[in-house]
């Protein structure tokens, strides 16, 4: 969670919790006094208040509302998101736990033998009853993840089953708790947001002048900025005509710095001044026109980050090779499962996301510009990392009408399968 946020903790005991988080305004809310007492003790800096979590007598809205062990002993879970609602703003996470229903008969057990402090009658929510809360209440699950197969610390075996098997299908489902991350349906923006379209071309002198052709008219205000990386053809001299004979289009051309697409794609959005950062590889294999469609679905807040899926649709004979389709299918499975989110492509270039969140997305992701020689990877691991929700647009992948791929299969291919690897590593089974 980025740091300096507005956060509210509800049933927050000694606050702890919300301490760790180092919010810029925490508010922590408890019944109990002698809890509040050592809170304010301990942590004086953020505020504290003794209420019914329902009650909620204060005003908003918090950027994260975290329910902590909460809708275990809540008597009214609906109520309580009904009444969060007026807290909320476009962006707000809910950040809520349960324990699984599985454990209900264990740790009842636990109860009977003395082993475990008895506690009042629990509710016990599967995961789909929580995501149906949620929809009742207007809010849309972003992701949930489950943990803790054994909730005592045993050397070795603890770091075993909770840090790694926990997280593998089949296994997750006996974990004793399951956490999701939702966020308030709140439809359009009330602004049409403008529009920063990066484009990085090397080797693609042929395809300048469709860009400048076939780019649809959004809604906001649209900025193009090309980033020329190098070429060997006349790209950078093409695009400079091009600018010049359409001087009703905002247009900035940039002679990229480093190497690779992902270099040039941050170069791009350093230059970027919009709302919105859109990425059009200039080959045109993804059809210009198709970038209506991903305006809408995040100016619509259908998705915080839009990526695009050459998977869906039938593609053009020579659009892309077997292999790349093999591995682009295999990656898509382990991202899936890597991110908690559901990812059909990958590695198709065309992704959107807000600038604002670009720029939190480098604070929190630290890999890029360094070994993702696209940058695709990076992106949705960042997106994750800041609990945006990802969402595929089906597009219509065209073969090249001139030029050739800048993509070097195989070597590559080997490149992302070592970065997929690291991420594993580092993202899921490290914490």
């Amino acid at each position: 969670m980025p740091k300096g946020q507005r956060v509210l903790e509800l049933g927050c005991g000694s606050g702890n919790l919300l301490a760790a988080l180092q919010p810029g305004f925490g508010v922590g809310v408890d019944l109990s006094a002698a809890a509040l007492h050592s809170a304010r003790t301990q942590h004086p800096h953020l505020h504290w208040v003794q209420a019914d979590a329902q009650a909620l007598p204060f005003d908003g809205p918090f950027d994260v509302i975290i329910l902590s062990d909460l809708v275990n002993d809540l008597w009214d879970v609906q109520l309580l998101l009904e009444r969060l609602q007026k807290l909320c703003h476009r962006r707000t996470r809910i950040i809520l736990n349960t324990y699984s229903r599985l454990w209900q008969l264990p740790l009842g057990i636990a109860e009977l033998l003395g082993l475990k402090r008895r506690t009042l009658p629990q509710n016990w929510f599967t995961l789909e009853d929580l995501k149906n809360l949620l929809r009742l209440t207007d809010y849309e699950a972003v992701t949930s993840t489950a943990e803790i197969l054994l909730p005592l610390e045993i050397p070795l075996v603890s770091g075993l089953l909770n840090g790694f098997l926990a997280k593998l299908p089949f296994f997750n489902i006996f974990a004793l708790t399951n956490f999701l991350i939702a966020r308030p349906l709140r439809g359009h923006m009330t602004v049409a947001p403008s529009v920063s379209l990066v484009i990085p071309a090397r080797n693609e002198a042929g395809n300048i002048p469709a860009i400048f052709a076939r780019v649809p008219q959004l809604a906001g205000d649209v900025e193009f900025i090309f980033v020329e990386g190098h070429s060997k053809d006349d790209t950078y001299q093409v695009i400079q005509r091009e600018m010049q004979q359409h001087p009703e289009i905002k247009s900035t051309l940039l002679k990229q710095t480093g190497v690779g697409k992902a270099n040039a794609v941050w170069q791009g959005f350093a230059a970027a001044t919009n709302d919105i950062l859109v990425i059009l590889d200039s080959d045109l294999s993804v059809p210009p026109e198709d970038l209506s469609r991903f305006y809408e679905a995040i100016a619509s807040g259908k998705g915080e980050f839009i990526n695009g899926t050459r998977l869906v649709y039938p593609m053009e004979a020579r659009a892309m090779q077997t292999a790349n389709i093999v591995g682009n299918k295999a990656f898509s499975l382990i991202f899936s499962w890597l991110l908690g989110q559901p990812v059909k492509d990958t590695l198709c270039g065309t992704k959107v996301l807000l600038r604002h969140d670009f720029e939190l997305l480098k604070q929190e992701y630290a890999l890029f510009n360094k070994v993702d020689p696209f940058g695709d990877f990076d992106l949705l691991l960042g997106a994750a990392t800041l609990n945006l929700k990802i969402v595929d647009l089906p597009v219509r992948y065209r073969e090249r009408t001139y030029g050739q791929t800048n993509i070097q299969r195989w070597r590559h291919g080997l490149m992302l399968a070592r970065i997929t690897l690291a991420a594993l590593l580092t993202y899921k089974f490290i914490p």
